[in-house]
């Protein structure tokens, strides 16, 4: 991060929006600042579109003022309930909110509002590092104003509340969820008391909607090392209560001196490895429920020492209630999470076997367009401590990989629809809708993932010919 002085920030916001803030709220005799996530941004030199200002005064009648003077374009949305209100030209949108104090109830993190001061706003704050303030009026523009030292928090990464973290985190307790996301975000570390008041606090989770804290864990699984996050919800106690089955990974169990490994540990290097690689949600959801079948298949053989078996298939089938519980979306999005939880095991026993062409070929039908987020998870699943191992593996996933390349150019077998289907079927032996319809559409299917035919019409029309002789049909209906 970087340090400035009150005249460098000054030629930082030097710019039109700014200026005409500065103007609007000297023209209406209205002290305004710019606070929050823009001001915290500025001295880590992160990029940030969400401009926070606070009007000691009223937000709405600055809002309205400030939209006239950006003129044609510019829409002014107030809520008056709450006393904000959004401005938006272009690519610019500013929030506006009057300074408050507030307080709560403890069945509510609804607040009690009333006007306030700008120090009430900034002890209302959630952490020191958004409390900071810089003045827009002409005559202090650039000044910060920091009463609880956030720029030191900055500089030193702390997460650490302005006032008492017991009153911080039972007002309002998104705030734990929101206190982990940014150390998570910023790699920063949670102060001890704040964190102790975690621990302390975290039953108060309960008030709050599970939509609300999905968004927060969403926003920490997009972290760079989104693990981070996850140790300090398991740390603190929160993650028991919000996602306990991924707590139930936890643990490792030995039995006549074989151990397995823990689970939770590798699920959240697994997630790390995704993250490198991947920006997308939703792989990273697959990442953190590749193994959470496992709980639940965990069985020891002497033979074998600890099996999991079908654990992708069960950890597949517990998704739609993890995702209802947490007001996930149950569409597309869970599918996708669904299939790759479900096929995550594939190219693994693929190149623990030899790699034939029919097993590439039926993992490429079955992956679909989602072949390469597979591959993409399942090589972040390699994370054996045994270096020879992990280079064989990654090496055959290499192998894997070139051979879906030179099949798919040769056979077309991503997403593919059999040649002759089911209309075809029918029609040229005289068929009603029946289960031998099925029968001869799969067998052309496999003949064609097998590599006995051709994924081409005139081969599959021809077995197909012969494997209903073996059913004892006759065409009725000739193909031309």
């Amino acid at each position: 991060m970087k340090l400035y002085s009150d005249e460098e920030l000054a030629r930082l916001l030097d710019r039109k929006e700014f200026r005409l803030l500065s103007r609007t709220a000297d023209s209406l005799g209205l002290e305004c600042y710019v606070v929050g996530g823009y001001v915290r941004d500025l001295f880590l030199e992160r990029p940030s579109k969400d401009i926070d200002v606070v009007v000691v005064g009223s937000g709405l009648e600055m809002a309205k003022a400030y939209g006239n003077a950006l003129g044609k374009g510019a829409h002014v949305s107030l809520f008056k309930n709450f006393g904000t209100a959004q401005v938006k030209k272009g690519d610019l949108e500013v929030e506006f909110v009057g300074a408050r104090k507030e307080s709560y109830h403890r069945e509510s993190r609804n607040p009690i509002v009333e006007d306030g001061t700008l120090e009430d706003d900034q002890n209302r704050r959630d952490f020191t590092i958004n409390a900071m303030a810089i003045c827009l009026n002409g005559e202090r523009f650039g000044e910060l104003v920091d009463p609880f030292d956030g720029i030191y928090d900055l500089q030193d990464h702390i997460i650490r509340t302005p006032l008492d973290p017991d009153i911080t985190f039972s007002d309002d307790p998104l705030r734990m969820m929101r206190c982990i996301r940014f150390a998570t975000q910023l790699n920063f570390y949670i102060d001890d008391n704040t964190f102790a008041s975690l621990e302390k606090n975290r039953e108060r989770i309960g008030i709050i909607s599970k939509e609300r804290i999905a968004e927060e864990l969403n926003k920490i699984i997009l972290a760079p090392i989104p693990s981070k996050g996850f140790i300090d919800l398991d740390r603190c106690g929160l993650l028991e209560l919000i996602f306990p089955e991924l707590a139930a990974l936890q643990g490792v169990e030995t039995v006549n001196g074989r151990g397995h490994k823990d689970v939770f540990l590798h699920t959240l290097e697994v997630l790390d490895n995704v993250a490198r690689n991947s920006d997308d949600l939703w792989l990273r959801w697959a990442a953190l429920l590749h193994d959470i079948g496992k709980p639940r298949t965990k069985k020891w053989e002497p033979a074998h020492g600890w099996t999991f078996y079908n654990h992708n298939y069960v950890g597949m089938k517990m998704i739609p209630a993890i995702f209802e519980r947490m007001k996930l979306p149950k569409n597309e999005k869970m599918k996708y999470v669904q299939k790759m939880v479900e096929l995550h095991m594939r190219p693994i026993a693929i190149v623990d076997d030899e790699v034939t062409d029919s097993a590439v070929r039926r993992l490429l039908f079955d992956a679909g367009n989602d072949i390469d987020d597979l591959m993409t998870l399942c090589e972040a699943d390699i994370t054996s401590k045994n270096e020879l191992k992990k280079k064989r593996h990654l090496e055959n996933f290499k192998l894997v990989r070139q051979k879906m390349v030179d099949l798919e150019e040769k056979d077309r077998i991503r997403n593919f629809q059999p040649p002759v289907d089911g209309m075809e079927i029918m029609r040229v032996f005289g068929l009603e809708p029946t289960a031998i319809v099925g029968e001869l559409k799969a067998s052309i299917k496999d003949a064609i993932l097998d590599g006995v035919i051709p994924n081409e019409h005139d081969a599959a029309y021809a077995f197909l010919l012969q494997e209903a002789r073996k059913r004892g049909l006759e065409p009725v209906q000739q193909e031309p």
